[in-house]
């Protein structure tokens, strides 16, 4: 479970509604059954609308380094040493997020864990064993998931882990799932207008590990974003959190002005407290992949695999079917996921 918040003042009135104010969620987190939940330490890690046309990312690599970080291993059903080793355990082991509503949250009213990337995920099981619930699920915080499968304590991460050119060094990725951007949440009584100069002196949230994070690193506005590390031990870092849902709950406190995340997340958010919106337009064009350990290829092979048949199907495919469950409410206009990009070789 996430570590406990330290609030640090009253709560504003007219925030910390919507969703119980991420509390009901929070609560829920202790109905744990196939969750295990990883210890989290406070050290940076690694880390929508359908287009056609991208924009520039937040930190683009240099032309000789990172050409197509999207483009992944070709497509095989055939059973590895990665796969044997997960068929002979009887079971697929997934790091997923517990706090990202209608991406993969804990239901407070069953207790199960469900959401777009839950889906996703069941949908490996389902290849791999013939049965979508012969998976376990570990909850993450955005800067654990890298380490979570160099240290093979997950086998995948399906967590709306952005495809970049830093992390292709880090972990292997499939091919793209969703497209998403980056893009400011601020409450709707602010003057903030966006990721633009009206973020000067305002104090911005973003989850450590994150392409927020690096884009603010860029380009802040010279918006306050980055932490002092002389605070008294306990005490929690305010503006960098392990997990990106922190932030909204800082908002909702009135303890930052803003928060920059991926619009994908931040539209969920927005749907949970109806005090905040998103401002002005993405100004990334980023993609989720499913990620893998480095050298595990023949798993990125059959994730790529099961990916082929889940976007399959127009209007009806599983995918699309995810997206009008999930999202479609606060990511309309959508008609079809990204299509995939693969390796020459």
């Amino acid at each position: 479970m996430d570590r406990p918040r330290r609030f640090r003042g009253p709560r504003p009135s007219g925030r910390l509604r919507g969703w119980g104010g991420v509390s009901a969620m929070a609560g829920a987190c202790v109905l744990t059954a196939a969750l295990t939940l990883l210890p989290l330490s406070h050290t940076a890690g690694t880390g929508q609308s359908q287009g056609t046309q991208r924009t520039a990312t937040a930190v683009p690599a240099k032309a000789d380094e990172c050409q197509d970080p999207e483009a992944s291993l070709r497509p095989s059903e055939s059973d590895g040493p990665t796969i044997e080793k997960i068929k002979s355990r009887g079971h697929l082991i997934v790091g997923v997020d517990q706090n990202s509503y209608r991406w993969g949250y804990r239901n407070p009213a069953t207790g199960a864990i469900e959401g777009f990337d839950i889906d996703l995920a069941r949908a490996v099981a389902a290849n791999i064993f013939g049965d979508r619930d012969a998976i376990s699920f570990r909850a993450i915080p955005t800067n654990q998931r890298v380490g979570a499968l160099e240290n093979d304590t997950v086998d995948i991460v399906v967590r709306t882990m952005t495809i970049n050119c830093d992390r292709i060094k880090q972990v292997a990725f499939s091919t793209a799932y969703f497209q998403a951007g980056q893009q400011v949440l601020a409450p709707r009584d602010s003057s903030i207008t966006g990721y633009d100069s009206s973020l000067a002196g305002k104090r911005v949230c973003s989850a450590e590990g994150s392409t927020a994070y690096e884009a603010l690193l860029v380009n802040s506005f010279g918006a306050k974003f980055k932490d002092e590390h002389d605070k008294q031990p306990g005490d929690e870092d305010q503006l960098t959190v392990p997990n990106q849902l922190d932030c909204l709950v800082r908002l909702q406190l009135g303890e930052v002005d803003a928060v920059v995340t991926d619009n994908a997340l931040a539209a969920s958010q927005a749907a949970q407290d109806p005090a905040v919106e998103l401002r002005g337009k993405p100004f990334t064009t980023e993609y989720y992949g499913v990620a893998v350990k480095l050298g595990n290829d023949d798993l990125v092979r059959r994730v790529n695999h099961v990916l082929e048949g889940y976007r399959a199907g127009g209007a009806d495919s599983p995918w699309m079917t995810a997206y009008k469950k999930w999202l479609r409410a606060g990511l309309p206009g959508i008609t079809a996921p990204p299509a995939p990009k693969y390796k020459e070789s």
